[in-house]
């Protein structure tokens, strides 16, 4: 199926997606990313599922089933907001820290947040600081619990001349006055990680700082559980063979604080994750040229040992607290199935009451 070889050292991909039922090559959701795990020899999955302005509640329904499908899948569920923008007026039973501590309960092995992302976050009410939502970094801080987190986008999306016509084709242009700006977002995060510094959380997409390492630097020095992943974002390998040898022995030097994930999502066809992972591999673990994203050259670190480790597998299983995925509780979400259907979008109740039945019942 793939023309990529198989990867022989561990490896797991710590960032993907499920945003449709089912596609023509797997089939049903249930078995999304079994062609691509297998095909490449991967060691796990982790699948990070997207609140409702991007997917929906039930989202983490089917995280939560595929982990009990396949016991190599990690999942990280997203908080469910019910109105918006935010305001305190959350059903009783349904706020965010109430909503994060079932998951846990159901088995969930970190949670994933969308909301810094400006598309999420300017209907949210464009800020990140909201009461509701400070009530869960204090809750996951003290668990030590893991946060995968996306915020901002590129910073030339903001720039009309320089956002990519791609970009503004998808609505991603943010530079007409009505988003926060990549600055003021960074800010906030700043704010937020300054009053929980011990939040074990991982930027994704390399928290857009691929052109600014030493600000990513004075943000690894002052805060001591935050991580970065490498997952594409194009940009960011631009910047990286543009500044190829700075970058390796930035690797070298931070490889306790960098995870790979491809945001590999279904229902894309297996052998773009393929591609996708084989071009990320080589990048970490040879010195191998490579055509990659946009047909540019990206060439390899070449890392070894204890480096290379840590970015393919160690530093998620670090973070996670496992090199196993957590169980899950049956009953548990069976019970938050029954609790969080009333919100379900049409035709979802159709989709996952035949695995309820065959999974929970």
């Amino acid at each position: 199926m793939f023309n990529e070889p198989k990867i022989d050292d561990k490896i797991i991909d710590s960032h993907l997606h499920i945003e449709a039922w089912k596609n023509d090559e797997v089939g049903s959701f249930i078995d999304a990313f079994e062609p691509y795990r297998e095909g490449m020899n991967l060691n796990g999955l982790n699948l990070c599922s997207l609140n409702n302005h991007a997917s929906g509640v039930a989202n983490n329904i089917m995280m939560a089933l595929y982990k009990l499908a396949h016991k190599e899948t990690f999942a990280h569920g997203c908080l469910h907001h019910v109105e918006y923008p935010i305001t305190a007026n959350v059903p009783a039973g349904m706020e965010l820290v109430t909503q994060y501590k079932e998951m846990m309960e159901i088995g969930f092995d970190g949670i994933k947040l969308i909301e810094g992302k400006p598309t999420c976050l300017k209907p949210l009410g464009g800020t990140l600081l909201f009461p509701t939502l400070d009530e869960f970094f204090c809750e996951a801080e003290k668990d030590g619990t893991h946060i995968v987190f996306h915020v901002n986008d590129p910073d030339e999306f903001w720039d009309y001349d320089l956002a990519p016509d791609w970009a503004k084709d998808t609505g991603w242009f943010y530079g007409n006055g009505t988003y926060p700006h990549f600055k003021t977002v960074v800010k906030e995060v700043e704010t937020i990680l300054d009053k929980y510094p011990k939040l074990n959380v991982t930027f994704a997409h390399f928290f857009f700082y691929a052109k600014y390492p030493d600000k990513l630097e004075a943000m690894f020095k002052k805060y001591e559980n935050m991580a970065v992943d490498i997952t594409p974002g194009t940009e960011m390998y631009f910047a990286f063979e543009d500044n190829h040898d700075f970058y390796v022995d930035f690797f070298k030097k931070y490889s306790d604080r960098i995870l790979v994930g491809t945001d590999a999502t279904f229902p894309w066809e297996s052998y773009t994750h393929a591609w996708c992972i084989d071009r990320l591999y080589h990048f970490i673990a040879t010195d191998k040229v490579q055509k990659a994203f946009n047909d540019r050259n990206l060439t390899g670190l070449n890392l070894s040992g204890k480096d290379k480790e840590n970015i393919l597998y160690a530093n998620f299983e670090r973070r996670v607290g496992s090199d196993k995925p957590k169980e899950i509780n049956k009953e548990k979400l069976l019970a938050y199935f029954e609790k969080y259907k009333c919100l379900f979008k049409e035709g979802e109740l159709e989709e996952l009451e035949p695995f309820i039945d065959k999974y929970l019942r």
